[in-house]
């Protein structure tokens, strides 16, 4: 049997795998197992934002792993160290928790949030209010978090304590707001529900009406954090500092990270035993990390991912199937006219290419080191795809 006959015969079935086994990668280029070479314009999801094997990534992971590959949390390890210290550095906050994942790092947020207004206000006031059409993850909490009715079945009971707001819709937030509500949480962009960005003015009114009411605002920046949008936070781009931001997907380069960001206001709340991760803070991921926020930090490295960016959404757009460009960035969402996005995607990987869906979209998720040379091997399998 080939590698795709074992994976079906002994993996569950959780995933809708497309039939391409990857052996290797270089850059933006994956190769499967006959040797075929794709541009990827996908990166995992968001998580290779360094794309395949970068040079700086690879050597300080082997390094590491040469080192000391892991350690319990009891004990402290300088790479951790090096690497909260530069995270915290760029994004402004005070604390960060370490996890796994990006549904990990959001089960901090809202433990955090919780026990925030539990030690001050006490018992009542735990609600979580998100966003309609959100993804969170998919632990019971998590996945009760996201305001997908589609995701709320077969595993019953789900846990209490959420309410949902429509999207940029203000008055819906604000009559949601009742004395119960410990914290407000949504993506700048809804990536799994779309690619759909929030109003600036929207983002803006719920961050305010969150500290005049001692709400806790979180923003999961799972997959719009890192550098995905052409800053490093999205919420820079919507000028808000929410108290708590949790990241994963590309902060890692490909290994698995999740991190819960504190500021101030609730950067003490979380103490020894309300909170833990065996592998979290795993000194290998955090080399791979350190290495990721080296580049990303760099000077004039966002503003390359800005000007890709817009060379890519300007050749999309001009194609006649599509009806608009959607999200920020290489964060790209693709809404077609007459064409399914899925057989879109399915004939883009018969000819090379790489693409993800969200929804009824094409989406776009390349790494963030995407050379012009691969945008244009890219774009000239994607475009005509996009035309009548």
């Amino acid at each position: 049997m080939n590698t795709i006959e074992i994976s079906e015969k002994y993996l569950m079935k959780t995933y809708g795998r497309q039939p391409m086994a990857a052996a290797s990668g270089q850059n933006c280029v994956c190769t499967d197992e006959d040797g075929k070479q794709y541009i990827d314009f996908g990166s995992g999801i968001g998580t290779n934002s360094l794309g395949y094997c970068n040079d700086a990534w690879a050597d300080a992971v082997c390094k590491q792993v040469r080192k000391i590959q892991h350690t319990s949390n009891y004990y402290y390890t300088d790479v951790q160290a090096a690497f909260v210290q530069k995270l915290c550095g760029i994004t402004g906050y005070q604390k960060a928790f370490l996890g796994n994942s990006g549904a990990e790092a959001n089960e901090c947020a809202i433990k955090l949030a919780r026990k925030y207004s539990f030690d001050k206000y006490g018992e009542g006031r735990g609600t979580i209010i998100t966003l309609k059409n959100s993804f969170h993850g998919r632990t019971m909490m998590t996945l009760t978090a996201t305001g997908q009715d589609v995701f709320h079945n077969y595993f019953f009971p789900f846990p209490t304590g959420f309410a949902y707001a429509e999207a940029n819709n203000l008055d819906d937030l604000k009559s949601k707001l009742d004395g119960t509500v410990c914290a407000v949480m949504m993506e700048m962009i809804q990536g799994e529900g779309g690619v759909c960005a929030m109003e600036k003015e929207f983002v803006q009114a719920a961050a305010k009406l969150c500290e005049e009411n001692d709400i806790l605002f979180i923003v999961d920046e799972v997959q719009t954090g890192v550098g995905r949008t052409g800053t490093f936070l999205a919420s820079e781009q919507f000028g808000v500092h929410p108290n708590v931001t949790t990241l994963a997907k590309g902060l890692g380069g490909g290994l698995p990270i999740g991190c819960c960001l504190a500021d101030e206001k609730c950067a003490e709340v979380m103490g020894p035993s309300s909170h833990g991760s065996t592998f979290g803070g795993n000194p290998v991921v955090c080399a791979g990390a350190l290495a990721v926020l080296e580049q990303v930090s760099a000077e004039g490295f966002l503003e390359k991912v800005q000007q890709k960016a817009a060379y890519i959404r300007e050749a999309v757009a001009k194609c006649s199937d599509v009806a608009a460009v959607t999200g920020l960035g290489l964060m790209i969402g693709i809404a077609l006219k007459t064409k399914d996005a899925h057989d879109v995607m399915d004939k883009a990987r018969e000819n090379g290419l790489l693409i993800l869906t969200a929804k009824e979209k094409v989406r776009l998720l390349p790494p963030l080191t995407i050379s012009q040379e691969e945008i244009e091997k890219g774009l000239k399998i994607l475009l005509p795809l996009l035309e009548n």
